[in-house]
C-alpha cells in the first residue's frame, strides 16, 4: 500500500468546499501562539536578565487567556465567529502592542503584567473556531482524521514559531518576535473572519441557554481538561527551560531548533493517528495516550547538553498529537452542537492553564537549580497528567451513556466495555 493511498483521508477533507481557506486562515492565525509566550520570555528575560519574571509575564498572559478564551468562544457559538473574532482581534493586536511598548520602555512591572494579561485575555481560540468548522461540515464524515490534521497544523505552527521568534528576538531585537507574531496573528484572524460561507449557524441565547452551559462543562469535558492540566504545564516548562538551557550552553538562537523538534515528533505521530483506528473506545484511546505522554517525557530527565536534548525533545513529542486529539475527539463525540466552540475552548483552557504553571514553575527552577536540573518540572508534570488521566477513567466510563443522549456519536467510536 502506498504513501498516497494510506493518507488519501488527509486530501479527501479538501474536497468539503471553503475547507482549504478556513483551515488555512486558522493554521496563519495560530501561528503566533508559541511567538507570543516565548517572544515575551525572550523579551523580558532580555531586558532584565531574569528568567523567573520573563516566566511569570508569560504564564499571566497565558493565565488570562485561559479564563476568558471560552467566554470568547461561548459568545461565538451565540453570536457567529465572525463579528466576535473581529472585537477580539482589535483588542489582542492593541494590548499586544502596548506590552511590548512598556517593556522596552521599562516602565514599572506592575504595568507589564497588566498588559500581558489584557492581551491574553482578549487573544481568540481560533482552534476551537476551525474545529467547529471541521465538525459543521463533516457531519457524517471523519471528524478524528480533521481534528488530527488541525493538531497536525497546531505542531506545524510549533515547528516553524519557536525557531522563528528565536532567531528574529536574538538576531534582529528583542521585540522583533513577538511584534511579528502579532501581525501575523492579525493577518489569520481577521481573514478567517471574513470567511462566513464555512462558519457554523449561531445559536442566540433562549431558551436553551442552561442546557447549553450544562452541555459544554460535561464530566468528560472535566477529565480531559484537568488531565490537560499536566500536558500543559509540560509545554509551558519546555519554553522556559529549554531557552535557559540554550543560553547556559551558549548557543541561545538553538532553543527554538530543539522547542521545533518537540514539535516536529508531535507532527509525526499526528499525522498517523489521524489515519488509523486504534482499537478501544474513544475514552480507552485518550487514557492510554496520556499515559503514552507521561513515560516519554521521563526522556527529559537525562538531558545533559544540546546534543541528547535535541532527539530526546523529538522522541519524547512523539506521544504529544495522539493525546491532544484523543481529548479532543472525546469531547467532540459527547456534546451538543450549540456548545461545540465552548467545549473545545475549555479543553484548550485546561492547556493554557498548565502553562500558566509550568512556565512560572520552570523559571523559577532555572533561576534556583540551573536550566539542566529545570526538566524536572516537565518530567513530572507529564507525570501528573496521566495520573489525572487514570483517575478520570471511571468517570468516563460511567458518563458516556449519559452524555450520548446531548451528543452526536462519532462513528468511529466502537462501544466500551
Amino acid at each position: 500500500m502506498s504513501a498516497r493511498t494510506v493518507f488519501s483521508p488527509y486530501s479527501q477533507l479538501f474536497t468539503v468546499p471553503g475547507a482549504r481557506a478556513f483551515s488555512f486562515a486558522g493554521w496563519l492565525a495560530r501561528l503566533p501562539m508559541p511567538m507570543i509566550g516565548l517572544g515575551a520570555v525572550l523579551l523580558v528575560a532580555g531586558e532584565t536578565g531574569s528568567y523567573g519574571l520573563a516566566g511569570a509575564v508569560a504564564g499571566t498572559l497565558a493565565l488570562s487567556g485561559s479564563v476568558f478564551s471560552p467566554l470568547w468562544a461561548r459568545a461565538m457559538d451565540r453570536r457567529g465567529q465572525g463579528a466576535v473574532l473581529r472585537l477580539s482581534m482589535a483588542g489582542y493586536l492593541g494590548f499586544g502592542g502596548a506590552f511590548v511598548a512598556v517593556v522596552m520602555a521599562g516602565r514599572a512591572h506592575w504595568l507589564w503584567f497588566l498588559l500581558a494579561g489584557l492581551t491574553g485575555a482578549t487573544g481568540p481560540n481560533i482552534g476551537s473556531m476551525v474545529r467547529a468548522r471541521w465538525a459543521h461540515a463533516l457531519e457524517a464524515g471523519p471528524r478524528q482524521t480533521a481534528f488530527a490534521f488541525e493538531s497536525v497544523v497546531d505542531e506545524v505552527v510549533f515547528v516553524v514559531g519557536p525557531p522563528l521568534v528565536t532567531l528574529l528576538a536574538t538576531l534582529v531585537a528583542p521585540p522583533a518576535g513577538i511584534l511579528t507574531g502579532l501581525v501575523i496573528a492579525g493577518v489569520g484572524g481577521l481573514w478567517l473572519a471574513g470567511l462566513r460561507a464555512t462558519e457554523p449557524p449561531s445559536h442566540p441565547s433562549g431558551s436553551e441557554n442552561t442546557s447549553r452551559w450544562s452541555a459544554a462543562l460535561s464530566p468528560s469535558l472535566f477529565v480531559v481538561a484537568t488531565a490537560y492540566l499536566g500536558i500543559g504545564a509540560v509545554f509551558g516548562a519546555m519554553d522556559v527551560v529549554v531557552v535557559g538551557f540554550s543560553q547556559a550552553q551558549g548557543a541561545p538562537a538553538l532553543a527554538g531548533v530543539a522547542l521545533a523538534c518537540y514539535a516536529a515528533g508531535s507532527l509525526v505521530a499526528g499525522l498517523v493517528y489521524g489515519v488509523v483506528r486504534p482499537p478501544g473506545s474513544l475514552a480507552r484511546r485518550f487514557v492510554g495516550c496520556v499515559l503514552a505522554f507521561a513515560v516519554a517525557a521521563q526522556l527529559l530527565l537525562g538531558v545533559d547538553s544540546l546534543g541528547v536534548l535535541v532527539p530526546a525533545a523529538f522522541l519524547a513529542g512523539l506521544s504529544v498529537a495522539p493525546a491532544l486529539v484523543s481529548g479532543m475527539s472525546l469531547v467532540e463525540s459527547r456534546v451538543s452542537r450549540s456548545a461545540l466552540t465552548e467545549a473545545l475552548a475549555w479543553t484548550t483552557t485546561g492547556l493554557t492553564l498548565g502553562v500558566t504553571a509550568g512556565s512560572a514553575l520552570a523559571g523559577a527552577a532555572v533561576d534556583a537549580w540551573g536550566a539542566e536540573h529545570a526538566f524536572v518540572v516537565p518530567a513530572v508534570a507529564a507525570g501528573a497528567a496521566g495520573v489525572l488521566a487514570l483517575a478520570g477513567a471511571p468517570l468516563l466510563r460511567r458518563t458516556r451513556r449519559a452524555a450520548a443522549r446531548d451528543a452526536r456519536p462519532t462513528p468511529a467510536e466502537p462501544p466500551s466495555g
